[in-house]
């Protein structure tokens, strides 16, 4: 196992150097702060009734982190919709963020259109394409983040710009020392538990993948702050390692998944459980977990906890995520797949565009 993660190996299957954006995520959230300090806002938020934010796949994604976080501290209601579509609710007193990082998602320029004529007041991050036409065009607020990245290496960009655009209007406190501590406390992960340099018995992501290897992960946490932490370790190992697992919560989980560890036998004896766990969470929800872990291991089924790293929220949320996305790194080494390629959703693409 640790001969598949030599430096020679990584670079033989990661040739397009995927392991060099994981190590510079902790910068990527220096400099999204940094662009956003830079906007000029002045949207009070009191003008507002309800925070939409636009988005699909890895554009989506920071918009899930930032609905996370603020889970206990906005009193105005949030929402993230992935769709051509956006609901009645949408009006003039509605703040719209459209994220995309590309800019030409066609769900995400059909919803920027909708925004538009309700009348919503509209914030746009994108490294370019039709929708920062669109927004130059329309003189709406919009922020420009660096081109030529994969779209699900870039939720540093697409979270922290507009969590701090938030704190700037009133709706959450300054989020610029949250941000300060998560990212020493990525570097830190990064130095002595993630990077290709530590080794099997030290690294955390490697540990894991290797357990994954060739089973079925289902990934379970707390659906209040960490929600996101699950969706987007299932979303990474499907782009980045091209393997398929499930995902669920607690407290829901326990009253309908729980009881599908059963069947059907061969199955499950491939399966693999992932917990993400933190230490704040609710006492009858880290309750849950002990109990859950115990009965999916009386069938047989390993069980494997990662847990949060750091004091503050914004610190724990991304740490769980960081350690994710170097999980499906590994795994995704361990299967001897390039991890940045995603053919499948490239085709899918060009095939509507064919059909107009």
């Amino acid at each position: 196992m640790n001969r598949g993660f030599t430096a020679q190996h990584l670079k033989k299957i990661d040739r397009s150097g995927m392991v060099d954006l994981l190590m510079e995520f902790p910068l990527q959230c220096q400099v999204a702060l940094r662009l956003a300090q830079k906007q000029k806002i002045s949207l009070p938020a009191q003008a507002f009734t309800k925070i939409v934010f636009v988005g699909q796949g890895g554009s989506a994604i920071g918009a899930d982190l930032v609905r996370s976080f603020l889970y206990f501290q906005s009193k105005i209601p949030v929402f993230v919709v992935r769709e051509y579509e956006l609901p009645a609710y949408v009006d003039a007193r509605t703040l719209v963020f459209i994220l995309s990082y590309s800019g030409n998602t066609e769900e995400t320029l059909s919803a920027y259109a909708h925004a538009r004529k309700r009348k919503a007041t509209v914030n746009v991050v994108s490294s370019g394409g039709i929708l920062k036409e669109y927004a130059l065009r329309d003189k709406v607020c919009y922020i420009q983040i660096p081109a030529g990245l994969p779209p699900r290496t870039t939720i540093g960009y697409l979270s922290i710009i507009p969590l701090y655009i938030l704190s700037r209007i009133g709706v959450i406190k300054n989020i610029t020392q949250e941000v300060d501590a998560m990212v020493k406390v990525l570097e830190d992960l990064k130095r002595t538990t993630l990077g290709p340099s530590v080794g099997m018995r030290d690294n955390t992501a490697k540990s894991v993948a290797g357990a994954l290897y060739n089973k079925f992960a289902f990934i379970y946490s707390h659906s209040i702050h960490f929600d996101t932490c699950v969706v987007r370790l299932r979303s990474q190992i499907c782009e980045n390692a091209k393997a398929l697992s499930n995902s669920n919560f607690f407290p829901e989980l326990n009253h309908n998944e729980i009881v599908g560890w059963d069947n059907p036998k061969k199955l499950i004896l491939h399966c693999v459980a992932v917990i993400l766990r933190d230490t704040t969470m609710h006492a009858q929800v880290a309750k849950r977990m002990d109990i859950t872990a115990k009965i999916i291991r009386a069938e047989g089924v390993r069980v494997i906890e990662v847990w949060s790293h750091g004091k503050r929220l914004l610190s724990r949320i991304f740490s769980l995520i960081y350690i994710g996305d170097f999980i499906s790194y590994y795994l995704a080494i361990l299967y001897g797949v390039d991890p940045t390629p995603v053919e499948r959703i490239t085709y899918l693409k060009q095939a509507l565009a064919k059909q107009g």
